[in-house]
């Protein structure tokens, strides 16, 4: 699973989920059998070459369709901000899935 993440920042301990309009990075996590793999940092979404598998926003009021229409799961984190929260919501799927 590739999740994609709207940042602040590119430090992985300390930059926090931001606003897709306002995002200064765009992280990757790469997460397999419940395991963190790989994360990069990327300063322009295009960017990115492989397709990533869903995306996490900060609320329900994203601008997401983009995302949809690239068959994305969009899911929102409301109170987790920094990546290592997100990720731990993500396996014990405590997120909210908007595309449902």
């Amino acid at each position: 699973m590739l999740l994609l993440l709207p940042m602040d920042g590119d430090d992985t301990q300390e930059s926090e989920l931001t606003g897709i309009l306002s995002a200064s990075y765009w992280a990757t996590v790469e997460i397999e059998e419940g395991r963190v793999i790989e994360i990069n940092f990327y300063q322009c979404r295009s960017e990115i070459e492989t397709l990533c598998d869903a995306v996490i926003v900060t609320n329900n009021y994203e601008p997401v369709m983009e995302f949809l229409d690239q068959q994305m799961m969009v899911l929102v984190a409301h109170f987790q901000k920094t990546i290592d929260d997100i990720v731990e919501a993500y396996l014990f799927r405590e997120l909210h899935d908007l595309s449902l």
